[in-house]
């Protein structure tokens, strides 16, 4: 979403669906109904791996230290208490998954530093902290970003709609390839409102080495995050990234390079009724305001589309992430806004089949 994105399977009685999916834990497909459960965290009775798990005495292995947090997280009610502890002990192991772990790793004692690393992102994980945030970086794409609260997760169903700028990027260069008399194509501009981490900046830039990227967010540490992002890829020369609270009266602050090719945006979109509705992940440690998206959802919507046709070259696009609920109304919001001259070409489905990302043209020549 703006400042928001899902896909980051073990203990599915334990694990709420929506969850599931804002944790990017599990990339199956699952349904997008909000959890009611806010209970208090329970601290844990510690015993030590090493008198409770191990079977030689004096020797804790990783999967000992595995076997032994999931059973702290599930006691404590803590969702996917498998892939927490699975997470949190191959970080410490220097490994980006479990099941990448060599023989040797999975046996070999761990030391005395590891196993203390391990209880304190697990006391963390306990807290209800994402495990984003408690191990501070995650994968996107071919991306590791860091990850530090309160700057929205970015969620796996939103390499989704990247894939979806870069098809249209392509189809465009194959259209003017065609053409008797090729016309030069211009390196692309892209403008990303709401850039949280920026998992959808950077990867576009990656994805399109001839592209540029305007990156907004109206809060400042999600501003600093996306340009230390930035950095540690090596991708600053090509992206400008603004503390900006995009309005109806923004676009000469964002026409950098000139005319926009694509605007893309993961914008709060959560119907305000929902939102209290939220897992405690998210109410504690994540910035409410990437999420709420007014009365209807489509609060940052409406003011992007109204922003567009100001911004966008001659049949520029604008890419959204939106709720399943969304289409329709953007569809009818248009319409009811004709001046605009914005037209809704497609509607595209997330991995669960639900119409999750629009792609809307400017006609306005």
């Amino acid at each position: 979403m703006w400042k928001p994105g899902t896909d980051f399977t073990t203990m599915r009685s334990l694990t709420h669906p929506l969850l599931k999916r804002l944790l990017g834990v599990s990339p199956q497909c699952v349904p997008r109904e909000l959890s009611q459960s806010k209970g208090p965290v329970l601290s844990p009775k510690w015993s030590s791996p090493r008198q409770s798990c191990s079977a030689r005495p004096g020797l804790v292995t990783a999967t000992d230290v595995v076997n032994y947090w999931q059973k702290v997280f599930e006691t404590n009610g803590i969702p996917e208490a498998r892939e927490s502890s699975e997470y949190i002990v191959s970080f410490v192991l220097g490994a980006k998954t479990f099941q990448s772990l060599n023989s040797k790793s999975l046996h070999t004692p761990l030391t005395a530093l590891q196993q203390e690393q391990i209880q304190q992102l697990s006391n963390k994980r306990l807290e209800r902290m994402p495990v984003q945030y408690v191990l501070g970086e995650w994968d996107f794409q071919d991306l590791t970003l860091k990850m530090r609260p309160p700057v929205f997760i970015p969620r796996p169903e939103t390499e989704d709609l990247i894939s979806l700028v870069v098809e249209e990027k392509s189809r465009q260069c194959e259209k003017n390839s065609g053409l008797c008399f090729p016309v030069s194509v211009p390196h692309p501009v892209i403008l990303e409102i709401g850039c949280g981490s920026g998992a959808i900046a950077l990867s576009l830039l990656r994805k399109l080495p001839q592209s540029r990227v305007i990156a907004v967010d109206k809060e400042k540490a999600a501003v600093d995050l996306t340009r230390e992002n930035a950095h540690r890829l090596q991708l600053q020369d090509r992206i400008h990234v603004l503390h900006h609270n995009v309005s109806y009266g923004s676009a000469k602050q964002l026409l950098l390079w000139g005319p926009i090719d694509f605007i893309v945006s993961n914008p709060p979109y959560v119907f305000r009724e929902d939102m209290a509705s939220l897992d405690a992940e998210i109410l504690r440690y994540e910035d409410l305001d990437a999420l709420d998206g007014g009365d209807d959802g489509m609060r940052v919507i409406k003011t992007i589309l109204a922003l567009a046709p100001s911004l966008l070259k001659d049949s520029g696009s604008v890419f959204l992430e939106v709720d399943p609920r969304h289409p329709n109304m953007v569809e009818n919001w248009l319409q009811a806004h004709p001046n605009l001259l914005l037209v809704l070409r497609a509607i595209h489905k997330d991995f669960c089949g639900k119409p999750r990302f629009l792609h809307i043209q400017n006609q306005s020549r």
